[in-house]
This record gives structure tokens, sequence and C-alpha cells, in this order.
């Protein structure tokens, strides 16, 4: 089966325990929506990533190292740190 974008092309996927993970090219895309997003069974969103500021898209995105998050940067200049369960923002740090 076959996922479809919600708004733009999907750049990223990844299969991880609690869904699929997807990344949503930013060119595009709605700046009051994140395109980071994870789908479950039937692909029912589960959660979309919480972003650190309004205005930025992810960009860039992989499993940590731990198993347990995601780590992900965004057009904005951050550093995320996102809770693989949730989509919640753990920590994000300016990288300009």
């Amino acid at each position: 089966m076959e996922i479809q974008a919600l708004h733009t092309k999907i750049d990223k996927t990844i299969q991880a325990t609690p869904g699929t993970i997807v990344l949503e090219d930013p060119a595009g895309f709605p700046r009051n929506d994140s395109n980071l997003y994870c789908l479950g069974i039937g692909d029912k969103i589960l959660w979309k990533a919480q972003k650190p500021d309004p205005n930025t898209l992810y960009q860039r995105v992989r499993i940590s190292d731990d198993g347990l998050n995601l780590s992900a940067y965004t057009t904005g200049g951050h550093a995320c740190e996102i809770d693989l369960r949730s989509g919640k923002l753990i920590s994000f740090v300016g990288i300009k």
C-alpha cells in the first residue's frame, strides 16, 4: 500500500515501532502544519511532530542512536530531538 502525501511529496519514510514516520517536502508545505508525522494502521495519523517555531518546517530526520527518539533539522536552523511515541519536542538548539 502506497502512502499518500498530505500536501506536497514524501521525501522520506522510516518504519518504526509506533508506525511509519513520514517527512514531506517542506517546499510549498503549509507553515501552520507539521510536515513530519507518524502514520499507523490504515494510514491514520497518530501524531504530527511539534515544531520549535511555528514558521519552520522539518527538512531532515533520522532515528537517534538510542532508537527511542527522532533527530531532526528544520528549515529555520534548529537541531531537534523528538519523542518517537508522541511527536512531542524533547529539546532543540539553534544551529545558525
